[in-house]
């Protein structure tokens, strides 16, 4: 199976990661902001390159689930690193309030049903995670979820947990490789960044008075976040803590951690066998010879 990269984002696999601890802003030394995007402009290069020996090897896909607080900057991010990609070789799927159809399931289906294909990068803005981080949140979510057993706020997370730990690695024993990116953002920055959709015409639809609302729940949600990351980042379907307050850093190391996942694999382009090379030279020669 896919062994994760290493970075001084990689959230540990022995439950010991503390978002207290976890930066929220690059280090002193990191490039500038035009230096950033010289280098992510060559690394969105080499991720189309990457995606297109992933599709014509046609053995694994990549699922990349973006989760953050509001205005930490996943769509922005998700459209800087994935611009070069080719549209057919690549699928953005965003989840927002479960519809009734959604809520007769449970609660994996409706992302399953959007897992990429084989030698494809699928992107989930935001994912099955919501259902351990803003249900955790605001537990009244649950009594619309049509659950068969009384539930029992001491064990449901836990066997959520362990639903999405059972989930993921059936998902990459069958080939999909999972990148998992928290965007962390901090609370001062989040308040400069909704002050700036009020005061921006141009940005005003991105403002929703509920996002504000939400702040209430700040230390709520960190709590969430560190307990869910500690219980499913793994090996074969890691977490990445990014720190989300400088977004050209931010993008540039999404961007690294893609990249470097894909060359681990070692794909190449399939090698064309004998027998059928020699039906190459042969429709060679039928091109050549052909008359207008």
């Amino acid at each position: 199976m896919f062994e994760a990269i290493r970075s001084p984002y990689l959230v540990p696999f022995d439950s010991s990661f503390k978002y207290k601890n976890a930066p929220t802003i690059p280090p002193k030394d990191v490039l500038n902001k035009k230096e950033c995007k010289e280098r992510l402009d060559e690394l969105i290069e080499e991720i189309d390159e990457l995606q297109r020996i992933l599709y014509a090897h046609d053995h694994q896909a990549l699922l990349l689930i973006f989760q953050a607080m509001d205005a930490a900057g996943k769509d922005s991010t998700i459209r800087a690193v994935l611009s070069g990609v080719n549209p057919a070789g690549c699928q953005v799927f965003s989840f927002k309030q479960p519809t009734p159809e959604e809520l007769d399931h449970d609660f994996l289906w409706r992302t399953t049903r959007c897992l990429p294909e084989r030698g494809r990068i699928g992107v989930f803005n935001r994912s099955y995670y919501e259902e351990v981080l803003v249900v955790r949140v605001h537990p009244e979510y649950l009594h619309n979820q049509k659950l068969p057993d009384k539930i029992d706020p001491e064990t449901i997370w836990k066997k959520r947990f362990k639903s999405i730990r059972c989930y993921e690695k059936h998902l990459a024993l069958n080939g999909t490789i999972i990148l998992k990116f928290w965007l962390n953002v901090s609370k001062e920055e989040q308040k400069q960044r909704f002050l700036a959709r009020i005061e921006e015409p141009e940005k005003n639809w991105k403002f929703a008075a509920g996002d504000v609302q939400e702040r209430k729940f700040w230390n709520d949600y960190m709590q969430a976040y560190q307990e869910t990351l500690n219980a499913t980042s793994r090996p074969w379907a890691p977490w990445y803590a990014i720190p989300a307050d400088n977004k050209p850093y931010m993008r540039l190391t999404v961007a690294e951690i893609i990249s470097k996942s894909l060359r681990s694999l070692k794909l190449k382009y399939p090698k064309v066998d004998a027998a059928e090379k020699a039906k190459f030279k042969e429709m060679q020669e039928l091109l050549q010879n052909e008359k207008e």
